[in-house]
């Protein structure tokens, strides 16, 4: 699958580990929530990441993040936006640098409003659609949120910087 970042392909250096898999003594691995414990536990300082589920609270993230280098937020379907609200928790409230990383079933027309919200990667379920997300990346440019990305809000948002 495709890794997007800031519209571009990159190449994935983390191993995604799925169900009972064992995981891998080093390297860049990324373990479900339920395996975070077992991650935590290998040796050394191997780059370590973690999948969350929609319903999982950031905050139990907390104690684990100076170890971790990637948390992977997941997208179940368009209608669901708990995945930015995690992402922006992470940025704003726990203060996490490392990468935050989209999972599951993100739309194109979302790309601008991840990447607001803190998100860096993308990790898309469909090749084909590669150039529709860097389409999006380059068209969409109007928000009316505050943005993690620092940048001024336009239109309604505007509101509270007028006095």
């Amino acid at each position: 699958m495709p890794l997007l970042e800031n519209g571009h392909i990159v190449d994935d250096a983390w191993v995604t580990v799925t169900g009972d898999d064992p995981i891998p003594a080093t390297g860049a691995v990324i373990v479900p929530f339920a395996r975070l414990e077992e991650g935590l536990a290998r040796a050394g300082d191997t780059p370590l990441g973690v999948t969350i589920g929609p319903d999982v609270d950031v905050a139990l993230l907390r104690p684990a993040l100076p170890r971790l280098g990637l948390v992977a937020v997941t997208f179940t379907s368009f209608r669901d936006g708990r995945a930015f609200t995690q992402a922006r928790a992470l940025r704003e409230h726990l203060s996490f640098t490392g990468e935050i990383r989209a999972t599951g079933k993100p739309l194109p027309d979302q790309y601008k409003f991840m990447l607001r919200c803190g998100i860096t990667t993308v990790q898309t379920e469909r090749p084909e659609a590669v150039s529709v997300w860097q389409q999006a990346h380059e068209i969409i440019s109007v928000a009316y949120q505050p943005s993690i990305l620092h940048e001024r809000a336009q239109g309604l948002g505007f509101r509270r910087f007028v006095s």
